[in-house]
């Protein structure tokens, strides 16, 4: 009777701790849903709807391997994932049909949809589990497995099964990797499960809606068939959209590549995930005290960088999560208002005014140069000297290794769980001035263990200033105006749709 008593109770605590609202991510949340037994209605078709999007042949479409935004705007199109992030960052149900955990939150089990790949064949357990896996070897995801063990398939051979070296609450929000057929995972064309497949021939290539397609949605594009224009560059794009040639495209008004788009148009602003920051060498004679490194989060107009070097597509953040993040603590960040006379009177109290200090740049990125000019501006109107370093290639990252700066102005993609185990993990690939520290650490990975300790680890982060947020950058969305009703582009989804479903996390019975 004691143990089923414990197993209740573990499985209450377990349903809890994944079900407290927004300030808390639930996995899923919401209604249970099995998927459909037999082939859904199929998608509706528009004969108004005509348009055509861009690509660059030349680059790869596999997903593990494409970086480049431009194609990655035709994956949402075409693959589909064990989770989707929708507008606010959450993971919602995809080709997951059902969640189980384990009690100490280190084995997850996922059962698969009966959806079918393009060709009509079915998805299996295993063509998820080899996509997994090739992601976890590619340059796009690498990062996010940082703590995943072992993917594997069970023995009934219909379910997935993932172990994490530490509890791992917000796995589902790493799980928006496209899955594709596991045969396929190594070609530059794989196929997938999405509504549109790709069809090519010696003239071209295009997209074609799937009327087998084995779910229904509202679809944002309900085109027939979407033509795919061969791009040369963003300039080329741009006059492609402005005499109306493609309908709508992805931009990065944070690239040195970037292109005005100046004809009337629909536009919408697009989560990426790239984290603007500054970062302190610990032992800097200006930066070694927390009194001065604290006094410097208030001494940057995050407003006026977003605004006048980002084009407003950015987000000011002052704690080192996007603000669209469930658990960006917006009273924390208020205590940090923008107040550049807190740094000089920090500065006056350690007889640090006048003191000359090296901001270090990546020369290569000309957006970011601008940032750290504007920056380094702000700091000699608090009584600083800045020497700006514009460094690239080798001899950026050596500098970087050999501390030879006070602060740098760095960029990184955060995993959609805001994982900051990089920077403070000893020998981190972000931990470059000494930043690396074993208390943060810790806390970066209790807060992957309950979403209830992300303040506790925003606060240190804080407390600590050694990195010293600044943005998050964003895409632009353009479309010709009123070809597209109600798009909401999110994370790596530009064209975001939701299949109506979420599946609740049950524990694991071992």
């Amino acid at each position: 009777m004691k143990k089923i008593i414990c197993i209740f109770l573990l499985l209450a605590l377990l349903l809890a701790g994944c079900s407290q609202g927004k300030t808390d991510y639930t996995p899923t949340g919401g209604g249970l849903y099995q998927g459909e037994t037999t082939l859904p209605a199929s998608p509706p078709i528009s004969a108004d709807q005509k348009l055509s999007l861009v690509y660059y042949p030349e680059e790869t479409l596999n997903p593990y391997l494409c970086a480049d935004y431009t194609n990655r705007t035709l994956f949402s199109l075409l693959y589909q994932s064990l989770y989707a992030l929708n507008p606010e960052g959450e993971a919602q149900s995809m080709l997951c049909s059902g969640y189980q955990l384990s009690w100490d939150k280190k084995t997850h089990v996922f059962s698969v949809e009966k959806a079918t790949f393009a060709d009509g064949t079915t998805l299996t357990a295993a063509d998820v589990a080899l996509s997994l896996e090739a992601a976890r070897k590619g340059r796009v995801y690498s990062g996010r497995f940082t703590y995943i063990d072992q993917i594997s398939v069970t023995a009934d051979g219909e379910r997935v099964q993932i172990t994490t070296t530490i509890p791992y609450e917000n796995l589902p929000l790493l799980l928006d990797v496209p899955i594709v057929k596991g045969s396929q995972t190594g070609v530059s064309m794989p196929m997938g499960t999405g509504p549109y497949r790709l069809e090519q021939n010696s003239s071209g290539c295009w997209l074609r809606l799937r009327l087998d397609w084995w779910c229904r949605a509202e679809l944002p594009l309900t085109a027939a068939k979407i033509p795919l224009i061969a791009a040369q560059s963003a300039r080329n794009i741009r006059d492609e959209f402005e005499l109306g040639q493609v309908g709508v495209v992805c931009a990065n008004p944070g690239s040195d590549n970037y292109a005005d788009f100046r004809c009337d148009s629909d536009l919408w602003d697009c989560e990426n995930g790239i984290f603007l920051y500054l970062g302190c060498r610990s032992r800097s004679t200006v930066f070694s005290g927390e009194a001065v490194r604290s006094a410097l989060i208030s001494a940057i107009d995050r407003q006026t960088l977003c605004r006048d070097i980002y084009r407003s597509f950015a987000q000011p953040a002052v704690l080192p999560a996007s603000p669209d993040f469930a658990y960006y603590d917006e009273a924390l960040a208020s205590q940090y208002p923008f107040n550049p006379d807190l740094l000089r009177q920090a500065l006056e109290a350690e007889n640090l005014l006048g003191q000359e200090v090296r901001l270090l740049v990546n020369r290569d990125d000309g957006r970011r140069v601008r940032a750290a000019q504007a920056i380094a501006k702000m700091l000699e109107e608090c009584g600083l000297k800045v020497t700006l370093r514009q460094l690239s290639g080798d001899s950026y990252t050596k500098a970087l290794s050999q501390g030879s700066y006070d602060l740098h102005l760095g960029q990184t993609v955060l995993s959609p769980n805001m994982d900051l185990s990089a920077f403070y993990k000893e020998d981190g690939a972000l931990s470059y001035g000494g930043m690396s520290d074993t208390g943060i650490y810790a806390l970066c990975q209790q807060a992957l263990s309950s979403s209830a300790n992300y303040k506790a680890l925003h606060q240190a982060v804080l407390d600590d200033a050694v990195l010293c947020p600044v943005a998050f950058l964003q895409y632009a969305v353009y479309g010709q105006r009123g070809l597209v009703d109600g798009l909401t582009p999110a994370r790596d989804f530009v064209f975001y749709y939701s299949l109506g479903k979420t599946v609740k996390p049950t524990l694991l019975e071992t």
